[in-house]
């Protein structure tokens, strides 16, 4: 039998049919931990505060008197009991959050609550820094 006469034999592709799946899977998934890596301490809150600070601790106020310690285009809105915070507690805390921004506050706002049956007793105050 000569070369020529010999039955063709088929080559294999360069990638076999299931390959290529198996690669793009292979790479999301690098993707997807190499995402979840050390940058959470790199993220930054609007203002410069950098977002592993605990806002709650910041705030100056006696851990059981805070709710809420949100930052906001303003500012910052805060929601805790008065009755178990000490006197003057607004203007501490408007102090302690401006301050963590260098900033000074300007002036804080008590907003009504909606929801007063939810958390009773608690007090949502906006903190507008300058």
């Amino acid at each position: 039998m000569s070369l020529h006469n010999m039955p063709a034999q088929s080559q294999p592709p360069a990638f076999a049919p299931g390959s290529r799946s198996m690669m793009s899977l292979s790479f999301a998934a690098l993707i997807t931990l190499t995402a979840c890596g050390g940058k959470s301490t790199d993220l930054i809150l609007p203002g410069g505060v950098p977002a592993m600070t605990d806002l709650h601790q910041a705030s100056t106020l006696p851990p059981d008197s805070v709710r809420t310690v949100a930052r906001r285009d303003y500012g910052w809105r805060l929601i805790y009991h008065p009755a178990r915070a000490p006197a003057n507690a607004e203007q501490g805390a408007a102090r302690a959050l401006c301050g963590l921004e260098s900033r000074r506050p300007a002036r804080i706002e008590n907003i009504p609550r909606i929801d007063a049956y939810a958390d009773p007793g608690a007090q949502i105050i906006d903190i507008y820094c300058a």
